[in-house]
């Protein structure tokens, strides 16, 4: 049987897995995300590693990167992460170093849609062809499938910087987002909770105004991707959204913003089913990777 590799780049780690299906991983490292050069060699190392005590040669290994990244494969930068926020990454080359070192196929996108792609073959998608996920974390960042296939285009998706409605009165915090203040991202990340209570997010009380505020700017999000892509299902993943309490919280705004506009049994019904956690847990990213890998390789074969 085939082993694959998935890689899952944060911003805040690296995830790297062997694995054939999330039954079935034969290994698994974390790591932070440091230095472009000292992560890459860790990724590369690990993989080195794998293949030298196993004897298993790796398949291929898909990469589910933050970014902004450059998908294009006409592209000199195909593979690289092009505008990041992220210091010393800009620019940086992350398929080249690890498909020349390691000898094997690879794969590369987003790390919000392989964690779709992850979702749809073994998680909460499975059996749907158009649906979003959403990672609210240390940055905010979305992707999903259409018709089955990864949503790309011009570059891909940002869903974490479309602009949302700011009450100033209400919330004066200026926002955190180095290239547009208060977006989505600048608004109800990880970073920008810390920014605005002056405390890490996992750390304020279930009963704490911020996660009123924060179900807040989630539901005027969701309205949004709902009304633009009318998706099968909504999967919120990422840091912040292991606040389990959250979820009614969005659900209830959520159908409250939409105001019964749209009549769909999916919202009206079945509400507690659309907008749901990922069914892959933390492992979404980097499984997303594994079914990024083995679905080039499947296609090449067809």
């Amino acid at each position: 049987m085939k082993v694959y590799g998935g890689i899952e780049g944060g911003g805040t780690k690296f995830v790297c897995a062997v694995a054939t299906s999330p039954e079935d991983v034969r290994a698994e490292t974390r790591f932070p995300t440091t230095k472009p050069e000292e992560t890459l060699q860790r990724v590369i190392e690990f993989f080195q590693d794998y293949e030298s005590s196993s004897g298993e040669k790796v398949a291929g290994i898909g990469i589910c990167s933050f970014g902004p990244v450059d998908l294009d494969p006409s592209s000199p930068t195909y593979g690289y992460i092009t505008s990041t926020p992220k210091p010393g990454w800009k620019l940086t080359d992350v398929m080249g170093p690890i498909q020349e070192k390691l000898a094997t196929e690879v794969a590369f996108d987003t790390d919000t849609n392989g964690a779709a792609i992850g979702e749809a073959t073994w998680g909460a998608a499975q059996n749907l062809g158009d649906f979003i996920y959403l990672t609210i974390g240390t940055g905010i960042g979305g992707g999903g499938l259409v018709n089955g296939e990864p949503l790309h285009g011009m570059v891909h998706p940002e869903m974490g910087h479309i602009r949302i409605p700011h009450n100033y009165e209400r919330d004066p915090f200026p926002g955190s987002c180095p290239y547009h203040g208060d977006c989505f991202e600048g608004l109800a990340s990880g970073p920008a909770m810390e920014k605005r209570w002056k405390t890490r997010a996992e750390f304020l009380p279930v009963h704490h105004p911020a996660w009123d505020l924060e179900a807040d700017y989630i539901a005027v999000s969701l309205h949004n991707f709902i009304c633009d892509y009318s998706p099968q299902r909504i999967i919120l993943g990422g840091g912040v959204m292991r606040q389990e309490y959250l979820f009614p919280m969005i659900r209830k705004k959520i159908l409250n913003s939409l105001a019964g506009y749209i009549q769909s049994p999916l919202l009206l019904e079945h509400i507690d089913e659309y907008i749901v956690p990922p069914g892959l847990g933390e492992r979404a990213g980097v499984m997303g990777g594994i079914a990024l890998i083995k679905r080039k390789l499947d296609k090449s074969v067809d």
